[in-house]
């Protein structure tokens, strides 16, 4: 099922998400409808905060753009080690329509949970390793804006407030037409 991405500077987004105690059918569940989302929306990760779960998981599918790569879940992720500096064009989900440079370790190596409850240990680079560090960022709390100059940072807030504001004054219309509207039975 396709959830509703949450829009920075929404609080969820600023909290640290919490371990997952073990993989079971809610959780795949969940990983399940984090790819569905990610894939309507053109990504190529999400964390669940982005979809106001508080739970450290992350799906992550550079293959559109890394050639090699496929839908990777992972479940209580953490990068056990990086190496090297690299800069790249980052946008995100959650601040649609923005992008800055931001620079991250060129590779790393996380540690995780599949889908199935089992650990394992990943090597990754360039967009792998980017995406595997950006959503790794959401699950505590931070978002590629907060790696920008204060400056830059206000000015997307704005715009993501204004977004926010006119996606609001959609919905409303949208509801208000709903209940004018008379069924033909």
């Amino acid at each position: 099922m396709v959830r509703e991405i949450v829009i920075w500077p929404d609080p969820v987004l600023k909290q640290v998400a919490k371990p997952v105690d073990r993989v079971d059918d809610g959780i795949r569940r969940l990983l399940d409808d984090m790819a569905e989302t990610m894939y309507a929306a053109d990504g190529v990760g999400l964390a669940a905060p982005q979809i106001g779960e508080l739970l450290r998981c992350i799906v992550i599918d550079t293959s559109p753009r890394q050639e090699g790569q496929r839908l990777i879940h992972l479940v209580n992720p953490e990068i056990v080690e990086a190496d090297g500096t690299t800069t790249y064009t980052e946008g995100c989900l959650s601040i649609p329509g923005e992008a800055e440079e931001v620079e991250r370790a060129a590779k790393v190596r996380v540690r995780a949970l599949d889908r199935e409850g089992a650990p394992f240990e990943l090597e990754c680079e360039g967009l792998l390793a980017i995406a595997v560090q950006h959503e790794t960022d959401h699950l505590d709390g931070v978002v590629f804006v907060d790696h920008l100059s204060s400056l830059k940072r206000e000015v997307i807030r704005r715009r993501m407030k204004k977004l926010k504001s006119e996606r609001a004054t959609e919905t409303a219309d949208e509801l208000r037409r709903a209940v004018a509207h008379k069924s033909a039975l």
